[in-house]
């Protein structure tokens, strides 16, 4: 293989096996895709080498070592900066209090913490409708801002930093628990750093376990489930996204790692270009992020409203049956709730004496996975592992129901 420069431009002209599907630098910067001599993407031709994709066969020269160290450090502290400034003076506060709350622990609404429009049994269902979304999106302000800048601070560190990563698939879902756990965001409001993470090259076993740890793990949540429900509850509870964890590998198996493609061109010396360029790219990121995110955002709340309108809490049966488990691990599937508000909810529940069985399959479905997610995770990596994951933890939920019921010889 010969590189040469040609036009400011780096160009590979000689040879590669027939084989090989990728191209990577030993900085591991950038990654060239080929195609085969009986390919159609591009023209870009040079005798004696491979035909390769026009979009991909040139890249810009590489940034220098200093231009690129400064550019990784805006990034880092960029990230750092917005992480601490939310996790403690919003998620972490907000969090302790509800721990603090107890028993005494209250929703304001079927899918909401907050109120920002009052809501009554005897308004028209579309009123209520559109007043639950309201307050589903005014919940979330904070936690969605937090995800849509933090996944574009992501999207912006990542291809600046050299390429590692596990060959073991749970390695790679390991590693994205644990950068799951810290962030204290629900299921919605991780979608946006989710898809940061994999279009900023994180592997999909690390993108999927990051957007489950984040909601189902959190040492907060998890000290309230423990401390409102009996032991064998909150053990199953935790029991259940360690099972989902376990079955990543086996979700995203047809997922490839995102192409990652950064502008690292800049000049050699001084600070001011390469900061310019880092924000640069932030701001571009962020844009990127919110044409996705926002409007599927927008719809989520608003399916999520109609299904909690139409079929609200007071209408779960006092009976238990098969069916109704079905159901309800259905909707606990479907709907996107807040940080602990499966834990709050499911307690509510539980003392107005609501069956164990249904109580327990809301705890282990409700705030793990949602409609809104769903459309992210479809939209990123695919539609067949965005159902699977929906799937998977709809039937997790049924087991544990249908497990709870027997246990409690409810049927």
């Amino acid at each position: 293989m010969r590189i040469v420069e040609r036009d400011h431009h780096l160009v590979v002209l000689d040879y590669c096996s027939p084989q090989a599907r990728s191209l990577c630098f030993l900085n591991s910067f950038h990654q060239l895709g080929l195609v085969s001599q009986a390919g159609k993407c591009g023209d870009f031709r040079y005798p004696n080498g491979v035909i390769m994709n026009a979009a991909v066969a040139a890249l810009p020269r590489v940034a220098s070592r200093k231009s690129l160290a400064i550019q990784t450090s805006i990034a880092i502290l960029l990230c750092a900066g917005i992480a601490l400034y939310f996790w403690t003076q919003s998620r972490y506060p907000a969090l302790i209090k509800k721990y603090h709350s107890g028993n005494a622990i209250k929703v304001a609404g079927p899918i909401s913490f907050d109120a920002l429009m009052p809501v009554t049994s005897d308004m028209p269902l579309r009123a209520r409708i559109g007043r639950t979304t309201v307050n589903w999106m005014w919940t979330n302000r904070i936690g969605m801002t937090f995800g849509l800048f933090f996944g574009a601070g992501m999207l912006t560190l990542l291809p600046l930093m050299p390429a590692f990563r596990f060959r073991s698939a749970a390695a790679q879902t390991a590693t994205g628990a644990a950068t799951g756990i810290p962030l204290g965001v629900c299921a919605n409001c991780v979608a946006p750093i989710g898809r940061g993470l994999y279009q900023g090259g994180a592997s999909p076993s690390t993108t999927l376990a990051t957007m489950i740890s984040s909601p189902t793990l959190n040492v907060v949540v998890l000290a309230m489930a423990l401390a409102m429900f009996p032991l064998k509850i909150a053990l199953v509870r935790l029991a259940v996204p360690l099972i989902l964890l376990a079955l990543v590998p086996w979700i995203v198996r047809h997922n490839q790692i995102a192409a990652v493609t950064e502008d690292l061109s800049g000049s050699a010396d001084g600070w001011i270009r390469p900061t310019s360029d880092t924000f640069k790219s932030y701001v571009k990121n962020v844009g990127s992020l919110a044409l996705t995110t926002i409007p599927l955002m927008v719809v989520a709340a608003f399916l999520g409203a109609l299904v909690a309108e139409a079929v609200p809490a007071q209408s779960i049966p006092a009976k238990v049956t098969i069916l109704g488990i079905v159901m309800v691990a259905l909707v606990g599937t479907f709907l996107p709730v807040p940080m602990a508000f499966d834990v709050a909810l499911a307690f509510v529940l539980m003392a107005r004496g609501v069956p164990m069985p249904y109580v327990v399959t809301l705890l282990c479905t409700l705030g793990i996975f949602s409609i809104y997610p769903y459309l992210i995770l479809g939209r990123t990596l695919s539609w067949r592992t965005a159902t699977r994951v929906f799937a998977v933890v709809f039937v997790l939920g049924l087991a544990v129901g249908l497990g709870t019921a027997l246990a409690t010889h409810a049927f």
